[in-house]
Order: structure tokens, then C-alpha cells, then sequence
């Protein structure tokens, strides 16, 4: 069973690190380059989609599944792997915190200024597009540390 939920921490950590990295890398850079309100309407439809099933049961797996595989006893775990998956366990809250307290309230600003009157995709654009980049960096490196973490353990 220990090993199982490992290897279920390692995929969803692992899928949880592409997606963010994905953002990272080419959604955001392809999006910097419309104009405010393109830009704008993107990130909110894409707000929009993204909290579905699938995204929240990989994203409550990144915790559930490493805290499981923590708490779990394993024979023959060495304490090395207890440490690795502790460590990959608290950067995945670490990642979550930031997502939760940084980047969500971003996208409900960011939501809630389409229902303005007189809503100016230049000033929400703003006032979402530097702080949610900035937040996404922090959450992207503490997702991919967790995913190496958790790979570690899993291989030694």
C-alpha cells in the first residue's frame, strides 16, 4: 500500500509540475503578447475552466497522496525516503498555499472586474497580470521540488 500511494504522489505531483510548467512556460509568454483586453478575456475563461474535476482531483492528490504515503508505514522505507517524502509533502502545501492565498484571489479580482461597470482591461490587466506571474513562479518551483523530491524517494 506504502508504495502505491508513493508512486499515486509521484504521478499527480508529476502532472500537477506540467501543468503549472506549461503555464510557466508557453501559455503566458503567448498571452503577454495580446492586447489588454484579449489578454484579459483569455485568463478569464481560462479562470473558468480549469477548477473542473479533473484539475481538483489532481490538485487535492498533490497533498492527499504524498501526506498518505508519509503516514503510511512502509517496511523497509529507509529514513532518507521518509525525509524526501516529507519534504515533497510540505513543498506541495507550500505550492497550494501560495495558489490559494496568491493566484485564486487574483483570478476572482480579475473575474469580479468584468462585472464592473465601465470594466477597463488596461487597469485589470494591471492589476492581475505582474502579481499572478510572480505567484505562479513560487508555486511552479515548489511543485517541481516536490515532484523531485518525491521521485527521489520513490527511486532510492
Amino acid at each position: 500500500m506504502a508504495t502505491l500511494l508513493l508512486a499515486l504522489a509521484v504521478g499527480s505531483t508529476g502532472l500537477y509540475a506540467g501543468f503549472l510548467l506549461i503555464f510557466q512556460t508557453g501559455i503566458m509568454p503567448a498571452l503577454a503578447r495580446l492586447t489588454d483586453r484579449e489578454f484579459v478575456t483569455a485568463m478569464r475563461r481560462i479562470n473558468e475552466c480549469v477548477p473542473r474535476a479533473v484539475f481538483l482531483a489532481v490538485f487535492l492528490g498533490v497533498v492527499a497522496f504524498p501526506a498518505a504515503a508519509f503516514l503510511v508505514p512502509a517496511d523497509g522505507r529507509t529514513d532518507a525516503q521518509k525525509w524526501l517524502v516529507l519534504a515533497g509533502l510540505v513543498c506541495a502545501v507550500l505550492n497550494h498555499a501560495v495558489t490559494i492565498g496568491g493566484n485564486v484571489p487574483l483570478n476572482t479580482a480579475l473575474a469580479a472586474s468584468e462585472r464592473d461597470a465601465g470594466d477597463d482591461p488596461s487597469a485589470a490587466r494591471a492589476a492581475f497580470e505582474g502579481r499572478w506571474n510572480g505567484f505562479h513562479r513560487v508555486r511552479t518551483a515548489l511543485i517541481a521540488l516536490a515532484f523531485g523530491l518525491l521521485t527521489a524517494a520513490a527511486v532510492l
